[in-house]
């Protein structure tokens, strides 16, 4: 008999588990032995909570976006100025709990799964329009193109992700720095 409460915990150990090992292995290619393994318990069970590895996949990216939508939120709690709002925005894209080593991994595979998978690629667009969104409305008055500084500051995040997962070196959070630099040299004069 299934113990009472155990699914949610079962499936945050398997969310945890497939991100470590795409982390760890640099693949999607980890099979769903070494997950479950990795989360305590048998495949047949990993299969039974979420059917195939890319849904398992999908559900870690969910929990990956939602741990950067509480981020955003928390920061942006905090900001009182378009400017400071604008900061929030680009330093919870770096937060410990957004960049780590396998959490970048899984945005490059969860990139690369867009492509084929609709459920992906959704998950995908609902990501950017959400950061486009919090930036252009944070931009408006700082610039007279908010868009273009937006998708510019989007561009830049997604540079700095991209050689963290090819480079393999330790991440710091120099990459908001980076961002907030670059964005900072578009805006000109602080208004």
């Amino acid at each position: 008999m299934p113990k009472l409460g155990m699914e949610p915990i079962r499936r945050e150990a398997l969310v945890q588990a497939i991100i470590d090992e795409i982390g760890a292995s640099g693949s999607l290619d980890v099979p769903v032995s070494r997950i479950a393994a990795r989360a305590g318990m048998s495949s047949a069970l990993a299969h039974h909570y979420f059917g195939k590895k890319d849904q398992m996949f999908l559900a870690a990216m969910r929990h990956i976006l939602q741990e950067y939508h509480r981020e955003v939120c928390n920061a942006l709690a905090e900001a009182q100025s378009p400017r400071a709002r604008l900061t929030a925005i680009i330093v919870a894209n770096f937060a410990q709990s957004c960049f780590t080593q396998p959490t970048v991994n899984a945005w490059m595979f969860f990139y690369a799964q867009a492509q084929s998978s609709p459920e992906a690629a959704r998950l995908l667009r609902l990501y950017q329009k959400r950061l486009h969104s919090n930036l252009v409305h944070a931009l408006r008055p700082l610039t007279e193109d908010p868009v273009r500084v937006a998708e510019a500051t989007a561009a830049t995040i997604d540079g700095i992700y991209l050689r963290a997962a090819f480079d393999g070196q330790q991440l710091s959070t120099e990459g908001s720095e980076i961002v907030l630099s670059v964005v900072e040299s578009m805006l000109g004069d602080p208004k």
